[in-house]
């Protein structure tokens, strides 16, 4: 049998979590969804609280997806993007944070954030892919 050489791949026999899975696919859309209403919060109102509602729903998100990377020894390959993800949500409130002049920074931050998120999705994909050809079945 080959020995495994990455990380994300430990201990496939014991799965992936369908919590992880569910929040690593979330996310992005999450954050796709707060790039539609980027203006909003800028003139208030109702879409302004929206935006900021699915910031926190990205924040609970973000917290879930660190939590079982640092805690959860099978999905520690998934720390280096965790850790990532974690420093690009507080760069989003030190930027907002910031003023105005920052909010160029933030929107760019963002964008940085989603393709954290999609990269961190692909690997939980690959993992799950892998899973499957070691003849495990897996949650859909």
């Amino acid at each position: 049998m080959p020995t495994v050489t990455h990380d994300t791949f430990r201990h496939l026999d014991l799965g992936t979590p369908v919590f992880f899975t569910l929040t690593a696919r979330i996310l992005p859309g999450l954050l796709a969804i707060r790039f539609l209403l980027v203006a909003q919060p800028l003139s208030g109102g109702l879409l302004g609280d929206i935006h900021a509602l699915i910031g926190d729903l990205v924040g609970f998100q973000v917290l879930v997806i660190a939590g079982y990377a640092f805690f959860m020894s099978r999905l520690r390959g998934f720390g280096w993007w965790a850790c990532v993800i974690v420093l690009t949500y507080l760069a989003q409130f030190a930027l907002a944070a910031s003023g105005p002049v920052a909010l160029v920074f933030h929107t760019f931050n963002a964008a940085l954030l989603l393709s954290a998120s999609l990269v961190l999705l692909f690997k939980v994909e690959r993992r799950r892919a892998r899973e499957v050809g070691h003849g495990r079945d897996i949650d859909p």
